[in-house]
């Protein structure tokens, strides 16, 4: 950053803070929806925005109207999604910076009109913090409740199943750590945040294979499978690649967007990390991993691959992963 971007940036940043909530508008948001609304979820594993899966999304949304939800930065998205990718009438973004602007008014009335909604990267923890518990949270259950599509990337993808990883102590765990001592404070899961059927009993991440995440995917799984009760299901883990897509069509039926080659979604099983909480290292015998690629399809939320591109299984101890032959 330049030395006159820097002092710019110093001087807006109290102005933020003191506002509650910032609005930009791209297109015409009177205009009348074109097409028909259909549900769907858009799950997103960060980096660049695969464009064949925001038409996807465009087009379930009607190529009507979308509104964004961030936590920081501007209208970045909205001036992609209406003026380089096109195929929607207008996006509306609201940068909420407090949790009071969790209840606008006109950022409540946007969201019960909004043909598709689209949540933003940046630090979950935040959405948490001032989403959860909130009418936002309620208008998104409504949203999808209604046969609407919802997307999200990254933090936005994070904060989308029944579980997540809300990096509330400003930390992002790595691997290592995670598998050192997948019990301890460092992994904060939460839950509570939204109720989507499609994703009830997952856990997701993102950036998932760049950033080396499997690791930390089965400490997720092993402290959230730790408080649940004994008759319920294992958990399973989605580890989105950056730059692909996994594309939820209303019945569950999931396929997957790859900008680049080798990259997709891996699917972990719960049911071979266990739920007895132990100190220490992450111990499990048998963990299967399934990875799902363009020619897949992913059933949610049972999460079974049909034509996976691989069937791994893993051993964790000593805090690392090791394949099983």
């Amino acid at each position: 950053m330049g030395l006159v971007a820097a002092l710019l940036a110093a001087c807006l940043a109290p102005q933020a803070a003191a506002r509650a909530l910032d609005h930009y508008i791209e297109g015409d948001v009177s205009a009348a929806t074109p097409a028909p609304v259909s549900g769907g979820l858009l799950l997103m594993g960060g980096g660049e925005h695969n464009v064949a899966a925001l038409r996807w999304f465009f087009a379930k949304a009607g190529h009507g109207h979308i509104v964004i939800l961030r936590a920081s930065q501007a209208g970045e998205a909205g001036t992609e999604f209406v003026r380089e990718i096109g195929g929607v009438l207008s996006a509306e973004t609201f940068v909420i910076h407090k949790r009071s602007a969790s209840r606008d008014t006109h950022l409540l009335e946007a969201l019960r009109k909004a043909d598709g909604v689209f949540i933003a990267g940046g630090d979950q923890a935040r959405y948490v913090r001032r989403w959860r518990g909130t009418p936002i949270a309620e208008a998104l259950d409504a949203h999808v409740g209604a046969g609407k599509p919802l997307g999200g990337t990254s933090a936005g993808l994070a904060i989308l199943g029944e579980y997540l990883y809300g990096a509330m102590d400003g930390q992002s765990l790595t691997s290592p750590q995670g598998l050192a001592d997948p019990y301890g404070h460092g992994t904060t899961i939460e839950t509570g945040f939204l109720h989507l059927a499609l994703l009830k009993g997952v856990i997701t991440d993102s950036h998932f294979t760049q950033r080396t995440r499997l690791g930390r995917l089965f400490a997720f799984i092993a402290k959230a499978q730790a408080g649940r009760p004994a008759e319920a299901p294992p958990l399973i883990g989605l580890g989105i690649d950056e730059t692909v897509t996994l594309a939820v069509e209303p019945d569950g039926t999931a396929r997957v967007y790859a900008s680049v080659a080798g990259t997709g979604v891996s699917v972990v099983s719960g049911a071979g990390i266990g739920r007895v909480k132990t100190a220490g290292p992450l111990v499990a015998q048998r963990v299967r991993v399934t990875g799902a690629g363009p020619d897949s399809v992913v059933l949610l939320p049972s999460a079974e691959v049909e034509k996976p591109v691989f069937v791994r299984n893993y051993t964790a101890s000593g805090g690392t992963i090791t394949p099983l032959p």
